[in-house]
């Protein structure tokens, strides 16, 4: 059984993902998927524990996914998929076997805290980057342009052109890419042990859809993607399986103030109205929330 929510284009599932995606999404109607599933490193979402007996029996659920991705992208869609380092080997081989692998991405980010004492600890996280016809696809270079700063800073000349010419300016991003982390008591923070920053889904949506595109991610969370569909005039399917985020998404994406006789406010605003009165509390909270894991 499923919920569903829908408003302007904006629809938003309450149930399991891979259930709703065989069952309610239709076959090549999807322009640009966003997969980022539970890790299997051992997090709780909620109430999911997100750890699977072995790598294996993990693999095989994900398999299924990426199936009904690949079934529900249309012929010139664009699927990226974020996994952990551990595990991203297993769906790159799959992957590659199904669609085309156009770029492997590094979303690099910087730590506050211990990483890792023994060995040396995990900066980033992994990103494929996939099309079903590597000669059909979507992919809008100027909306994501970053500076480059080698030649044109330097302002330099490339003489190597019939008319010597300045260095250009700005480029497309490379495959490593740096974004911060989000974190405690940032305006964008929702209570979610795995959030992605709200600029490394705009340069996923810009760079691969349209304005009125359809955007799906089957793994909402914190409902980044469609919050981020949302402000850039796309449209979007968001699955999730724990009400409680959920409930971030109905605020997010559909507006929605009220669930089920509950306010809901952003977690900033709830956590300044519980500690209005007690500020030493609100800063051991957000000493504790901005440290990080040792994993």
């Amino acid at each position: 059984m499923f919920e569903r929510y829908e408003d302007q284009g904006k629809i938003i599932f309450y149930g399991d993902s891979l259930q709703i995606l065989s069952s309610e999404i239709t076959s090549e109607s999807v322009d640009l998927i966003f997969v980022d599933p539970p890790y299997n490193i051992g997090k709780q979402f909620s109430n999911f524990h997100d750890k699977w007996e072995s790598d294996e029996e993990y693999a095989k659920w994900v398999y299924q996914l990426l199936d009904e991705c690949i079934r529900v992208l249309k012929p010139n869609g664009t699927l990226y998929m974020m996994a952990s380092t551990q595990a991203m080997p297993y769906f790159d081989l799959y992957l590659r076997n199904k669609i085309a692998i156009l770029s492997r991405i590094i979303w690099h980010y910087d730590s506050s805290g211990v990483q890792a004492k023994k060995y040396f600890g995990s900066m980033y996280e992994p990103i494929l980057h996939c099309v079903k016809d590597k000669n059909n696809y979507v992919f809008n270079s100027n909306p994501i342009k970053v500076e480059a700063k080698t030649g044109a800073q330097r302002k330099l000349i490339d003489y190597r052109k019939s008319v010597p010419t300045p260095y250009n300016s700005e480029k497309v991003p490379g495959n490593v890419w740096y974004f911060p982390r989000v974190r405690y008591r940032m305006e964008e923070y929702e209570n979610h042990p795995s959030q992605k920053p709200e600029v490394l889904l705009e340069r996923i949506i810009l760079a691969s859809s349209h304005e009125g595109s359809l955007v799906l991610d089957p793994f909402g969370g914190t409902f980044t993607s469609a919050a981020v569909a949302k402000r850039l005039g796309r449209n979007s399917i968001s699955i999730e399986s724990q009400e409680e985020y959920v409930k971030i998404g109905l605020r997010r994406v559909l507006g929605w103030q009220e669930y089920k006789g509950e306010k809901l406010f952003p977690l900033q605003k709830k956590q300044a109205k519980k500690n209005k009165n007690n500020p030493d509390f609100d800063f051991i909270q957000g000493e504790l929330f901005n440290a990080d894991s040792t994993a």
